[in-house]
């Protein structure tokens, strides 16, 4: 199969095009230098000299911070750019596979999210990435549509500083000798191969539609942090950060909690527990 990888370079991109190769397939890696997803006719000529069978859309503006101050912008990368890459699929017969956000829900359910259950975002990051999938589903018939949450793989991040949260833990538990982490947000971390594990699964698949796609289970950002510390023999003393220690410039939700329901349901879903994605991630990473 032909595959473009839209944003190819970044930190979920990385491992998707390497998942694909893995797989035989032919992928070609498209960077932001090559399109700019906010220009259709940009999307249309880079994409049609390529002709791809599958395309996988991870580029996004997806600092919550930035999409904050420059709401036109993160709309125009996150709603109009995915808008354009629905028509330009469309139009030349592609599946198009959309990545996506927990933040489109406000975290008052409390219990793991579903496909069905109505999204109410709390910031403008997760209002353009909520018009994104809209702008998908109505579009091109042949879609995925694929929510991650707290994401973290070994390709750099250049929107969080080129650290995930795991290596940011271990970097500061080398610097201080007192962590304070959140006890108060919930989710469900994923690694980037697990994620780009699942794509070329749904790849094979001709179930389009809307789909949760994170690792079994969940957990705070402390509890992470702990799990972390363990599995790496690191020892550091950790404290739960006190209630408004680490204000949060934009408001997200507390918990966003997924369930993979049409994943399973459809006889899909490859993830496993997120503790056995932080083992598998932090072997890969010391075997290098």
């Amino acid at each position: 199969m032909k595959v473009a990888v839209i944003g190819a370079s970044g930190q979920l991109g990385n491992d998707i095009v390497h998942a694909f190769q893995s797989n035989g397939d032919e992928v070609f890696p498209v960077s932001h230098s090559e399109i700019e997803l906010s220009d259709l006719d940009s999307i249309s000529n880079g994409l049609k000299k390529l002709e791809p069978q599958f395309i996988v859309n991870t580029a996004a503006m997806h600092h919550v911070e930035n999409c904050e101050r420059e709401p036109q912008k993160a709309f125009a990368v996150n709603g109009i750019g995915a808008k354009n890459l629905a028509l330009v699929a469309r139009d030349m017969g592609s599946i198009l596979m959309h990545v996506s956000t927990d933040y489109v829900f406000d975290g008052g359910k409390r219990s793991p999210y579903e496909e069905s259950d109505a999204p109410r975002p709390l910031n403008v990051y997760g209002n353009t990435k909520l018009s994104g999938e809209y702008f998908v589903r109505s579009i091109t018939p042949k879609h995925f549509v694929l929510r991650v949450s707290a994401i973290y793989g070994k390709n750099p991040c250049r929107a969080k500083g080129g650290l995930n949260f795991v290596e940011l833990m271990l970097k500061l538990a080398k610097e201080r000798d007192e962590l304070r982490v959140v006890d108060s947000e919930v989710v469900s971390p994923t690694s980037t191969v697990e994620i780009a594990r699942q794509i070329v699964v749904l790849s094979r698949s001709d179930k389009y539609g809307l789909y949760h796609a994170t690792a079994e289970g969940s957990c705070s950002w402390y509890a992470f942090a702990r799990e972390i510390f363990s599995l790496t023999n690191t020892k550091v003393n950790l404290q739960i950060a006190k209630p408004g220690e680490f204000p949060a410039k934009v408001t997200r939700p507390e918990y966003s909690v997924l369930e993979n329901h049409e994943l399973k349901s459809n006889g899909l879903n490859v993830f496993k527990p997120w503790q056995e994605g932080l083992t598998e991630y932090l072997s890969s990473r010391t075997s290098n």
